[in-house]
């Protein structure tokens, strides 16, 4: 017997899709604690009209796996169940979840609608044993009609929910299984001649500077409606300025309100234009999370997401891969981010079976195709901030996907329609890709891809604006090569820009748990990993150098003047100040603030200096105390000067006894080295090289050692040679490092390690002149300036969910570490890398969650001549050539004081 929640279809007892509107019509809230029980099957054994008045209580809106009842699981793409649609297993958790409601007794006449905002994955509800509905489409909207089931009194709402469904075959998005009532349920009056819907068109001519409006209401009764403002005096909405007003529609029954934002979304010759000017994504993918509480996001967590994303000029959101809470897109419309809003639609799992299967082309699951994706539509569609409709994501091609393409154009023509997986352009309206690399997209942005078959969809789609839906994976200690993306989109005006993926780490509890920490077989382990953001929403440094990519107002110093870019849409620069400093050794001895004409968008001007063009120059930009963007010419080091040298083998360094020191030519791999260069880095051994002593003695002025570094089984290795001195009061050291062999790739980095002895090596308080005070890397270094910056050694790590090579400083000239015993100064003859940490590299590599790492009573000191890059491999480029290390031979020389 084929049970209900494997038989393929819409919701049942649900009335039609509509608009979410603001209303002074009766509103009750059930969100609070409910009575639950949980079963491991279908088969629960409960009744619908059991009250559950001795059951257990669950918070709702609510995981069933956060309080205990099963557990979580992550995968990215496999399905945890063998492929069978829309057959799921036997073993299919469910819970039972009961609540009394009463209808209030001034909610006189009219209907009673039942809303849930969001269950995962299928569930059926009751009222006094009733059934009045089944639904599915876990992150989409569905109101019931439940009048006639409510007798004014105490009534038995049920609500049972299964794990697995039919609708658990198209919701294979990348993120946790977590399934129950996870986001808010109320109970709505509907007053007879009430307002049941309403659809609003508000464009904006550039050309003429007016508003356009066009309002559609359905009602029993006449409808009225009135704006805050006239037509020809509205601003138009945009994310720079998002201008709203306030639309009241009335019957004499009830007055709903809408924001109304005035904006016009189109394509003209390749462009993807807003109000006349290009529309142009620096934007993130989002999913709803929270590390306590999944995808049962509180309002307060997600305006804390908005702000974050308008504090580090981000401005927009793909809202990967389903509908999101409907506040978020008030948020949205509120503080000013354009939103691709995408369907609750994705397959992945099937092209582990070639595509065998895939509901996106199986006539029976049109309905539900279309059903999920007017419920979108309808409900989001009076949102100024969603400017582009999705489809869904990575869920091959087929005719039911391009039937709701059809039904969406003609449903909103307004709004052009995304999906990446329509290669060919067929029915969307935009060109998008995932994870392209910086050849590939200027070849596309010069509209030179390779060509398709047929001619007129080849010379349709070059005609189309192009989106990276996905790009910069954000995983670990990365992306890097975020600038030359933006270079690449700034030079071609068919790119409209793209979506790092993605915004957050969804590392779940105070341990920041991944997939197989909760003994799951089936995972795809720490790609969930992959944000700009911790799960407690600290930026990581990856946001930091996103936010300096994309910065609104760039500067650049060239001579005597200042290059002002403005690359804001609508917005001049009237309201930036521009500041000059002038240092010396990091410090700062003269500022000022520079008179800069008002540059106007979408436009650059160069502005002489009124001051010497000469060394330690640093220009920022600001707006009402927010950093914009910041350009610098660094004074020179000043050369190291050695006095007489006499041979000197040390056995401390001021404080600091040393227990060694080594060649360093390895890292913790980043979890983009996992899936690109550390395979190579391995098989040359680099991360167990074997040292051999060939001399050592004292020769004229240095103590020397020569040691031989070699790789298990292989003829390539580094000879390197130590030198010790004593200058004075002062000791040098100099290190010589010649590569040996037939290796042909780049380094992880080539230096010294130094470990120094000390009691809680974390709370060593290091100081450095060089770039900061975040991380860098060859290709991630847009967010850090030129300075003199100070913290302990334990806050100069970077705390990755999953511990890997972080922390590193470039560009670096002296460092300082001092602990109560005093001060140790080691002082470069050239700038080169530094990372300070109070653990090993092995330590490092080893730990896989961040609380994992203990301190010992080592300080390990990273002197490198040079480090590769970063990139985004772990799902995307790998470390462009520029930014890999590839020297032969390598010196570097160190004077070394200490107090």
């Amino acid at each position: 017997m084929t049970a209900a929640y494997e038989i393929v279809s819409p919701p049942t007892g649900a009335v039609p899709a509509r608009a979410r509107l603001a209303t002074d019509a009766g509103v009750e809230s059930l969100d609070g604690l409910w009575r639950f029980a949980w079963s491991p099957t279908a088969d629960t054994g409960r009744q619908p009209g059991d009250p559950g008045v001795d059951w257990d209580e669950i918070p709702v809106p609510g995981h069933w796996q956060l309080y205990g009842y099963g557990a979580p699981a992550y995968t990215n793409v496999r399905f945890p169940f063998p492929i069978d649609p829309p057959r799921v297993p036997e073993a299919n958790p469910t819970g039972e979840y009961r609540r009394i409601v009463r209808r209030p007794q001034d909610w006189d006449g009219g209907r009673v609608l039942l809303r849930f905002d969001g269950v995962d994955s299928w569930f059926e509800v009751w009222v006094n044993g009733v059934s009045v509905g089944t639904s599915s489409g876990s992150r989409l909207t569905v109101e019931f009609d439940v009048t006639g089931a409510l007798t004014g009194g105490d009534d038995v709402l049920a609500v049972r929910v299964h794990q697995w469904s039919f609708g658990s075959y198209v919701e294979d998005q990348d993120q946790w299984w977590l399934s129950g009532i996870f986001r808010s349920v109320a109970l709505l009056h509907r007053p007879e001649g009430g307002i049941d819907d309403v659809r609003v068109v508000a464009g904006y001519d550039h050309v003429e500077g007016t508003g356009t409006l066009t309002v559609e209401a359905t009602s029993s009764r006449p409808v009225r409606w009135e704006l805050s403002s006239p037509l020809n005096e509205v601003q138009p909405w945009s994310a720079e300025s998002p201008r709203l007003y306030q639309l009241l529609v009335s019957t004499d029954a009830e007055t709903v309100s809408l924001d109304v934002g005035f904006r016009t979304v189109g394509v003209e010759d390749g462009r993807l234009l807003l109000n006349g000017a290009p529309l142009v994504f620096r934007g993130v993918n989002r999913h709803d999370f929270d590390p306590e509480c999944g995808r049962a996001v509180s309002r307060e967590v997600m305006e804390r997401d908005v702000a974050l994303m308008k504090q580090h000029h981000i401005n927009a959101v793909r809202t990967s891969h389903y509908p999101p809470d409907p506040y978020f897109l008030e948020l949205c419309d509120r503080y000013g981010l354009y939103v691709i809003e995408e369907c609750d639609l994705e397959t992945h799992g099937f092209s582990l079976a070639g595509w065998r299967g895939n509901p996106s082309d199986d006539p029976a699951w049109a309905g539900v195709y279309l059903d999920r994706m007017r419920r979108m539509v309808e409900r989001d569609k009076n949102a100024p901030s969603v400017v582009i409709w999705s489809l869904g994501n990575e869920a091959g091609w087929g005719r039911n996907l391009a039937a709701n393409a059809r039904w969406t154009a003609e449903r909103d023509p307004d709004r052009p329609v995304h999906y990446e997986g329509d290669a060919e352009c067929e029915s969307v309206d935009v060109y998008s890709r995932m994870y392209v690399d910086y050849d590939e997209l200027a070849a596309i942005g010069r509209g030179e891809e390779p060509p398709l078959a047929d001619p007129d969809r080849d010379r349709r789609r070059r005609g189309l604006p192009m989106i990276m839906c996905e790009y910069g994976h954000a995983m670990g200690n990365g992306p890097g090569g975020l600038a030359d993306y933006e270079a690449v989109i700034d030079a071609h005006p068919r790119l409209a820009g793209g979506f790092v993926w993605e915004w957050i780490d969804h590392g779940l509890g105070p341990e920041r748990r991944y997939g197989g920490d909760f003994g799951e077989t089936v995972h795809d382990g720490s790609f969930v990993i992959d944000g700009l953001v911790r799960p407690d929403r600290t930026p990581s440094p990856g946001l930091a150098e996103f936010a300096a990519v994309i910065a609104p107002v760039r500067l650049r110093l060239d001579g005597g003047e200042l290059v002002v870019e403005n690359r804001w849409s609508f917005t001049s620069t009237g309201k930036v100040v521009f500041a000059w400093s002038t240092e010396t050794d990091g410090m700062v001895v003269d500022e000022g603030v520079l008179d800069v004409p008002t540059v106007a968008p979408l436009s650059w001007r160069r502005v002489p200096l009124p001051l010497a063009a000469g060394a330690g120059l640093t220009v920022t930009a600001t707006v009402e105390g927010n950093a914009l963007s910041c350009a610098q010419r660094p004074a020179p080091a000043s050369p190291v000067a050695p006095g007489p040298l006499t041979p000197a083998r040390p056995a401390t360094l001021g404080p600091f006894p040393i227990a060694a020191l080594t060649l360093d030519a390895w890292r913790a791999p980043t979890d983009n080295d996992h899936a690109s260069l550390e395979e190579r880095w391995r098989t040359a051994g680099l991360h167990q090289l074997v040292e051999r002593t060939v001399e050592e003695r004292p020769d004229g002025e240095w103590w020397r050692r020569r040691v031989h570094y070699g790789s298990p089984g292989l003829d390539s290795g580094f000879e390197v040679e130590y030198r010790w001195a004593a200058a004075g009061d002062a000791l040098r050291l100099e290190v010589d490092i010649d590569r040996r062999g037939e290796w042909r790739l780049p380094l992880p980095r080539l230096g010294v390690a130094l470990a120094l002895r000390t009691p809680e090596p974390g709370s060593v308080w290091l100081e450095w002149l060089g770039l900061g005070p975040g991380e860098s890397y060859p290709d991630s270094r847009a967010a850090v300036r030129h300075g003199r910056y100070g913290m302990t050694v334990r806050e100069a790590q970077t705390p990755y969910v999953v511990p890997q090579e972080n922390g590193n400083r470039s560009a670096v000239s002296r460092l300082t570490l001092s602990n109560p015993e005093g001060d140790l100064t080691i002082e470069g003859d050239q700038p080169f890398e530094l990372a300070v940490r109070p653990w090993s590299t092995a330590q490092l590599e080893k730990a896989r969650h961040a609380h994992e790492l203990t301190e010992g009573d080592l300080l390990w000191v990273h002197l490198a001549a040079g480090v590769t890059g970063l990139g985004s491999a772990s799902c995307g480029p790998a470390v462009r050539p520029s930014a890999e290390y590839r020297a032969a031979r390598a010196r570097l020389g160190f004077t070394i004081t200490s107090v």
